[in-house]
């Protein structure tokens, strides 16, 4: 995996060593800073044509929250109206971001590449990366389980 970055919170070798144990890809990995007016946030990007996967890192960095939406059920009654299923995490590391959104980024990757179906599936992307950024090793096994929708397994 290609690792570049511009970040002045993690170099390149910082953020390949945070990344191990994650599935890989044949897409360049970028880390850039994201630079936050009043709080940090989470922010990246797959350029499907470029081939590449932009991870932003807060900088500088704080310890934050966030709420991450993992599934939606649908309300009763008439008419397509949904109920956010949502979760809230709480990001202590560069690490954490950059394993969080790599996971996310890497189901959008492989939704479209090695699946060939539609890449915009947030919630299942959000699902995927919120069941497994903590863990050591992820595999494209754990990227099946979070296609599915049933109850979270810790």
């Amino acid at each position: 995996m290609e690792v570049t970055s511009t970040s002045t919170e993690v170099d390149a070798a910082h953020a390949e060593r945070a990344l191990e144990g994650l599935p890989a890809t044949d897409y360049a990995i970028h880390v850039k800073p994201l630079r936050y007016r009043t709080k940090p946030h989470m922010s990246a990007w797959t350029d499907f044509t470029e081939r590449t996967i932009t991870l932003q890192v807060p900088e500088p960095f704080l310890p934050f929250g966030e709420v991450v939406a993992h599934g939606a059920r649908r309300r009763p009654g008439k008419g397509m109206r949904f109920i956010w299923l949502t979760e809230g995490i709480t990001i202590t590391s560069p690490d954490e971001v950059l394993r969080f959104l790599y996971l996310h980024e890497w189901m959008h990757w492989y939704l479209r590449e090695r699946l060939g179906r539609a890449s915009q599936a947030e919630t299942t992307c959000d699902r995927f990366a919120l069941r497994n950024y903590r863990k050591v090793r992820v595999t494209e096994a754990d990227a099946r389980q979070a296609m599915k929708r049933g109850p979270r397994k810790r």
